[in-house]
């Protein structure tokens, strides 16, 4: 478990916020995992998913007691990102913004490099 101070990707208030209400609600959940995948229309997506415990490759992301798992084959497609959360009209998500992403597409989840 790498747990750096000056991470390759940050969270905002918003999403470490978030992220604190939803695992306090999660029996067994210590972490949220956010991992990049092949597929989704543009060529990879983002996967969100709970965690009890960080594996020994992962990045841990740390912002007002919210904790982030980045394993280190997604780190590499997620380095300099930054991880958010918006409450907007058409709805409430977890947004990452990616300076390696070159596209993206319309459901915000999916991106190519």
């Amino acid at each position: 478990m790498t747990d750096v101070s000056t991470p390759d990707v940050t969270l905002t208030a918003s999403a470490a916020k978030r992220i604190n209400a939803i695992l306090a609600k999660q029996d067994g959940a210590a972490f949220l995992r956010v991992s990049v995948e092949g597929g989704g229309c543009s060529g990879f997506s983002y996967k969100f998913d709970f965690a009890p415990s960080a594996n020994a490759d992962d990045l841990v992301v740390e912002r007002d007691g919210a904790r982030v798992l980045i394993d280190e084959m997604s780190l590499e497609f997620l380095k300099g990102s930054e991880i958010d959360f918006a409450n907007e009209l058409i709805g409430a998500a977890f947004k990452i913004k990616n300076p390696n992403a070159t596209s993206g597409c319309g459901c915000g989840t999916s991106f190519s490099v």
